[in-house]
C-alpha cells in the first residue's frame, strides 16, 4: 500500500471507530451488564495477539467464555462447553468485538484487515505471505466474511485445530493476500457493509 493509500485507510478508522465508540455507549453498556449478569467474571476479556509488524498487542473483547477457559486451548467451536450462554448470543451475532474499537482508535489495529491472530500464527509467516504485516489486524475483512460460520466447521471437523491450521488458516491467507494486493477505500466500505448485512459463507 502507497502512503497515500494507508493514510486514506486511517482516516476511515479514526473517523468510523470514534462514531461507533460514540453511538454503542448505551447499547455497550447493555452489553457489558448481560456479560456481567450471565457468568461471574470480568466483562472484558483482554488477550495478547499479534500486530502490524509482528507486534503484540491487547485485544479487547466482551467476556464470552467461563473465567479459566483459555486453558482449554484457542480453538473454539460452535458447541463449545467453555462457552456461556450470554456468549453464544454475542458471538453470534459479532457483538462480543465492538471493544476493538478502542483498539483502532488507539492505532494498534483498522476496521478491516486480517484477524489479529494469537502468537504462533501471524507471526510465523514464512515467505510472501509476511507481506501481510504490513498490515493491521481489523475487526471485519475478507476472510472473516468468508468464514462467518467458521465455529460451525470446526465444530464439523474430526480435529477442530488439524482443520484450522491445514485448510482454515492457509484459505485465510490467500484471501488477505488478494485483500492487500486489491486493496481500495471502496474495498473496505463494501466489506464493512457486507458484514454489518451478512450472507451465509461457509465453504472453505
Amino acid at each position: 500500500m502507497t502512503l497515500f493509500q494507508r493514510s486514506l485507510k486511517r482516516s476511515l478508522d479514526l473517523s468510523a471507530s470514534l462514531a461507533g465508540i460514540l453511538a454503542l455507549l448505551i447499547p455497550g453498556a447493555v452489553l457489558a451488564a448481560l456479560v456481567r449478569l450471565s457468568s461471574p467474571g470480568p466483562v472484558f476479556f483482554v488477550q495478547t495477539r499479534m500486530g502490524r509488524h509482528g507486534r503484540p498487542f491487547r485485544c479487547v473483547k466482551l467476556r464470552t467464555m467461563h473465567v479459566g477457559a483459555g486453558a482449554g486451548g484457542p480453538i473454539t467451536t460452535a458447541t463449545d462447553s467453555r462457552v456461556t450462554p450470554a456468549g453464544r448470543f454475542l458471538r453470534r451475532h459479532k457483538l462480543d468485538e465492538w471493544p476493538q474499537l478502542c483498539n483502532v482508535l488507539l492505532g494498534h489495529m483498522s476496521l478491516v484487515g486480517p484477524r489479529p491472530d494469537v502468537p504462533g500464527y501471524a507471526d510465523r509467516l514464512e515467505g510472501d505471505a509476511r507481506r501481510l504485516l504490513e498490515l493491521r489486524p481489523g475487526i471485519m475483512g475478507p476472510a472473516t466474511l468468508h468464514f462467518r460460520d467458521e465455529e460451525a466447521l470446526l465444530a464439523a471437523a474430526a480435529d477442530p485445530q488439524g482443520y484450522n491450521d491445514t485448510v482454515l488458516w492457509p484459505k485465510k491467507v490467500q484471501l488477505n493476500l488478494a485483500y492487500l494486493d486489491h486493496w481500495s477505500l471502496w474495498t473496505d466500505i463494501r466489506l464493512i457493509v457486507e458484514t454489518l448485512l451478512p450472507r451465509s459463507r461457509t465453504s472453505p
